[in-house]
């Protein structure tokens, strides 16, 4: 890597971050581990915009690490409920367990020690200890690695875990020996806001200067990554079974898909649904539902019926009660639309 580009890179980012970044965020500006690690897992994976209003949520509610902690898994998945890739809210409340357990209420202040907590790793510990703590520590999540895939033109296969190590050695090595939490925020920002990952704007991206892959016409090639999911498909029937204003609801499995979360009765094909009505009963077919999750595609068929009389075993809970259970995103909308 030439001197040049280490010299130059960090100094350049935090330049741009300090006048273009964004830096009015409600995670920003404060030092608190337990507000920086709450946005840090609330925005993998999802857009800023959806994340405002949950983190303002989660944080009225529960105020410090402790409260949290001592919340049941429930109250958090139910809280949770929309933002999706459900595992993080599992984690979010078993970390706060261990802060609140094992450390006494406080977070462990390197990246190390970070790593050690449930569902934080190497990336999201680093810019914990970069933003509250002034750890000189490199962080590379999706948007990082776009970066500095582009700025080196990295062409190293990054579904090779050899690849992505020297990646991090080469994120390491670029770091600016001061400034690192706005550095951090810098790279943060870069990524979510100009060197996209289909339509980069070059003409207004810092770096571009030093950007090899700009340099050799052609941004989008990077970072290189050959191995590709391959998406399937799911169908399923759900049981909808209304009496008098109450649901019936059942509580998914602890493992798999919407793992602890409530959802109608669920059959595997429309026979199976059928066989649990009461006997005679001709339920109202509801247009179908489909969804996108990361590995597949998922369509989901409603039966809808209003009876007293037999039905599968679950809870039976009064509209008005809903808000309190943690419901997957599409049967909250189906519940809310009909």
């Amino acid at each position: 890597m030439p001197e040049a580009l280490i010299a130059d890179f960090g100094k350049t980012v935090v330049a741009w971050q300090r006048r273009h970044g964004r830096n009015t965020l409600p995670w920003q500006n404060t030092r608190d581990p337990y507000r920086v690690w709450l946005s840090e897992v609330m925005l993998q994976q999802t857009q800023v915009t959806t994340v405002l209003g949950y983190y303002e949520r989660f944080l009225a509610r529960w105020p410090r690490v402790t409260d949290l902690a001592a919340a049941s898994l429930d109250e958090v998945l139910a809280q949770w409920a929309g933002l999706g890739y459900y595992s993080r809210a599992r984690n979010l409340h078993a970390c706060a367990r261990a802060v609140a357990e094992l450390h006494g209420g406080e977070f462990p202040r390197s990246a190390a020690g970070l790593q050690t907590l449930p569902g934080i790793g190497r990336s999201t510990a680093a810019a914990i200890a970069a933003f509250c703590f002034g750890e000189r520590v490199a962080i590379l999540d999706g948007n990082v690695k776009r970066v500095l895939s582009r700025v080196l033109a990295y062409e190293s296969d990054l579904a090779s875990s050899a690849a992505e190590k020297k990646l991090w050695d080469h994120a390491t090595a670029l770091l600016p020996e001061r400034d690192v939490d706005r550095y951090t925020q810098g790279l943060m920002d870069l990524g979510a806001t100009v060197c996209s990952a289909r339509s980069p704007d070059c003409l207004l991206c810092p770096v571009q200067p030093l950007c090899r892959a700009q340099q050799a016409g052609d941004p989008t090639r990077f970072p290189v990554k050959t191995k590709k999911l391959k998406r399937g498909r799911r169908e399923n029937w759900w049981l909808w079974v209304e009496h008098q204003g109450r649901v019936l609801l059942q509580q998914r499995p602890a493992t798999g898909v919407w793992a602890g979360l409530w959802t109608l009765p669920m059959f595997d094909d429309e026979a199976g649904a059928r066989a649990a009505l009461p006997a005679g009963a001709e339920p109202q077919v509801l247009p179908r539902i489909q969804h996108a999750l990361t590995h597949f595609d998922w369509v989901l068929h409603t039966l809808r019926i209003e009876s007293p009389g037999a039905a599968p075993d679950g809870d039976w809970v009064a509209r008005e009660k809903l808000a309190a259970y943690a419901l997957p995103a599409p049967l909250k909308k189906l519940i809310e639309e009909s």
